[in-house]
This record gives C-alpha cells, sequence and structure tokens, in this order.
C-alpha cells in the first residue's frame, strides 16, 4: 500500500463531518452502526426484514481519507467509523493497560473503530492504523509526546466501553492548527 521511496507527509482529504448512528435490534440483539451525513441524521425506529431496529445512540464524528503531498499516493479510509479517547473505565482493559504504561513517556493512545456488525464489514488493517498514527504525529510536531493509535479490537466488550468519541480531528494535537 505505502510506496517504499517515498518519506510520506499525510494530509486529510475527503474530509466530511456527520455522526455514527448505532442501532440495535430488540428481536435478535443485533447491533450495527453506520455513518450519516446529514445535519439531522432519522433516529427512529423502522423495520428492515426480519430485523426491528432502534436507535440505542449517536455521536458527532469525522470521517476522512489520507493523501501524500509528495507522491499523491491516498490511502481511503471507509472502513474507519471514528477514534475515540480512552477514559479508563476498565483497569481490566488492555487499552487502559496500554495507556498507563505508555502516559510516563507522554505517549497518548486514541482507538481507531470500524463498524458493527464486526463480522460483517471491512475493518480496518493494521497498515492502515500505522498510516493515520503516522498522520497525527506528523501534524503534531513535537518531539515531546507522541500519539499511538490503536484497533478498538483491543477492548474486550465495546458495549460496555465508555470511550469518548473524538468530534474534531485537531483534538488530538496539543498545539492549535497553522492558518
Amino acid at each position: 500500500m505505502q510506496e517504499a521511496t517515498c518519506s510520506h507527509s499525510w494530509e486529510m482529504t475527503n474530509v466530511q463531518s456527520g455522526f455514527i448512528i448505532t442501532e440495535k435490534c430488540f428481536k435478535c440483539n443485533k447491533t450495527s452502526t453506520y455513518f450519516s451525513f446529514e445535519d439531522r441524521p432519522p433516529l427512529e425506529e423502522y423495520h428492515e426484514g426480519e430485523h426491528f431496529w432502534n436507535v440505542m445512540g449517536n455521536a458527532q464524528s469525522v470521517c476522512f481519507d489520507l493523501k501524500c503531498k509528495k507522491c499523491q499516493l491516498e490511502i481511503p479510509l471507509k472502513e474507519l467509523s471514528g477514534l475515540m479517547m480512552c477514559t479508563g473505565c476498565n483497569e481490566k482493559c488492555k487499552i487502559d493497560k496500554l495507556m498507563r504504561k505508555l502516559e510516563k513517556d507522554r505517549v497518548w493512545v486514541y482507538i481507531a473503530f470500524g463498524f458493527h456488525p464486526i463480522d460483517e464489514n471491512q475493518q480496518l488493517s493494521k497498515e492502515k492504523i500505522a498510516i493515520i498514527e503516522d498522520y497525527f504525529n506528523q501534524r503534531r510536531g513535537s518531539s515531546t509526546s507522541k500519539i499511538k493509535i490503536v484497533s478498538y479490537d483491543m477492548i474486550d466488550d465495546f458495549d460496555s466501553c465508555s470511550g469518548e468519541v473524538i468530534k474534531d480531528i485537531g483534538l488530538l494535537s496539543l498545539t492549535p492548527p497553522e492558518n
């Protein structure tokens, strides 16, 4: 996927704001998520085939792709539902343990997550997660701290996780963006 000869300089492209909608079928208990680009997403219950969907929640988010400014390589991130900040809700969680381990080195851990049901949707590859991490660390331009992006498959029970969806990609930087 990555060009071996280029030391990529990533920028966001195809940036769109919207909402991550989480629905649950009360009949089979299946959870589903999707991205809505509407200003006021539909939040009413509906029937589809054998499923009776009820909206369980929504979170404002941003979807985007990445493009190298040097070689023009584009990385589509259609599998990325959003980025989440760990709140340390479960000290037994692998991400919470990693976060506590890395905080002394000023490495901030964020979670990249995809769409549910996991087994029916393509998920982010390790390579794409590494590219997202590279993008955010390039933006920071800071040698005093770093960002580590991990996959949400490290969370044992995603439904009970109280991590916070990051609404503004700029929140991953401790310095304001240049105008």
